[in-house]
């Protein structure tokens, strides 16, 4: 049981106005900037602003203990909200209370500098946590080999790979021995032995009555750190609740959702009005074993006459990778004239994805990839496998090993395999 809160905000809210630079000058060169600016649109009339919440009236209370996920669509205000509760960004509305000893970890590196080494950049990072610089002294090496860096410690970071980076930083991050742990899309870049240490690291927060708030677009890893998320959508608290119940409401929300609409254009000429997610037998289904093949159908409208409109379904990863793609035109299935209602139905070929969540994107184009005449989300669904997930790359195909004795012979002339194993071996 969780005593007392540990955040608790009341009507929180940022705005923000758009088509506005602002007039705060943090160097010469913003001020030249800025005077440039001004002096290029003398004459044209400014720009239109409006304001655009990027976070409203959100209520929220989180107990000592609980380690919460905060999932949404992007632009859904979820880094804003933390950038908030971790002091970086000012409200515009209502309050914050924080009620322990918080460690951030925003972005990969924040706080780090470039030119500066790794064992620089330890103190640089832990003294901007708020920590003594005697406390990292003490803590350097455990730090130091929690990210397993130690061979590039003293070489300036801006040479590390991303998951150097964020290894190091949320190595500084956790020994800080936070009360209340952000994490926002971090460990997207960590590799799986790193993951799984933090995970560790974060159920033994847990067992020290830490609280942890988790934003991240990978459902599995919700699922693994937390027993409650809040749904944001549009800037709002849409759910608060149970992990599996907020995960349905959000991949629910999801199904056949607009994208982006270009400016000046009110509608598509075109639009999905239902998908369904089935089974090679045509069951419905939304988890996938690696390997299995996927029969989509979509039903669509249009609101006059399209010419061979060329439909695209792609598979988008939970971190943003397009994994696959399937087109009407390259796939040799042109529609030809299009024009009121129909369905189009498509049967993958096997499906070899890695474990992980998809979104089905929907876009048609007009003949030959031009005009854009429809963009939308379809659906969300999930691949399984007992071992290869994001961290192994995009797909998973069986390889054929060959195994032959070594020789001091040229490799031409040291015969055939003596054995072979894998794909196509009998």
């Amino acid at each position: 049981m969780s005593r007392g809160f540990a955040i608790r905000t009341e009507g929180l809210g940022k705005r923000y106005v758009l088509g506005s630079q602002g007039t705060k000058h943090t160097s010469l060169r913003d001020a030249l900037v800025d005077s440039a600016r001004r002096a290029l649109r003398f004459g044209r009339g400014s720009a239109p602003k409006r304001d655009f919440w990027a976070l409203r009236d959100a209520n929220i209370e989180i107990g000592h203990g609980e380690n919460v996920g905060v999932i949404g669509l992007n632009g859904a205000g979820k880094s804003t909200l933390l950038k908030m509760l971790s002091r970086i960004v000012e409200p515009s509305a209502g309050v914050a209370r924080i009620h322990g000893r918080v460690g951030a970890l925003l972005e990969v590196g924040t706080g780090f500098s470039g030119e500066l080494t790794g064992r620089e950049n330890v103190f640089l990072y832990g003294a901007i946590l708020g920590m003594r610089r005697e406390e990292i002294a003490r803590k350097f090496d455990a730090i130091v080999a929690f990210a397993g860096v130690e061979k590039f410690i003293d070489t300036p970071v801006k040479r590390y790979s991303s998951g150097m980076y964020v290894r190091l930083a949320f190595a500084v991050a956790a020994h800080l021995e936070p009360e209340i742990l952000l994490l926002d899309e971090v460990l997207a870049v960590g590799d799986v032995a790193f993951q799984q240490k933090c995970m560790d690291f974060a159920k033994d927060l847990q067992r020290r009555d830490a609280t942890i708030l988790f934003v991240s677009h990978n459902m599995f890893s919700i699922k693994t750190m937390c027993e409650r998320v809040i749904y944001l959508k549009q800037g709002r608290v849409e759910f608060d609740g149970s992990t599996d119940a907020g995960i349905a409401r959000y991949e629910e929300d999801c199904r056949l959702g607009a994208l982006w609409t270009p400016e000046g254009k009110d509608s598509w000429p075109i639009r999905v009005t239902d998908i369904a997610v089935m089974n090679e037998d045509g069951e419905p289904q939304n988890l996938f074993p690696h390997g299995s093949r996927m029969r989509l159908r979509l039903t669509y409208e249009t609101s006059r006459e399209l010419d061979n409109p060329n439909f695209i379904i792609a598979f988008i990863r939970s971190d943003g990778v397009a994994a696959c793609n399937f087109t009407t035109e390259s796939d040799g299935a042109a529609p030809g004239m299009v024009d009121g209602r129909g369905v189009l139905e498509l049967l993958t070929p096997p499906l070899r994805l890695v474990s992980e969540a998809y979104t089905i994107q929907i876009l048609v184009r007009a003949k030959g990839f031009q005009e854009l005449l429809c963009n939308q989300i379809g659906s969300i669904f999930h691949t399984s496998h007992e071992l290869y997930d994001l961290n192994f790359g995009v797909f998973h195909e069986a390889g054929e090993f060959t195994w032959r004795k070594a020789t001091n012979e040229p490799q031409a002339a040291q015969g055939p395999a003596i054995r072979s194993i894998g794909a196509g071996s009998g």
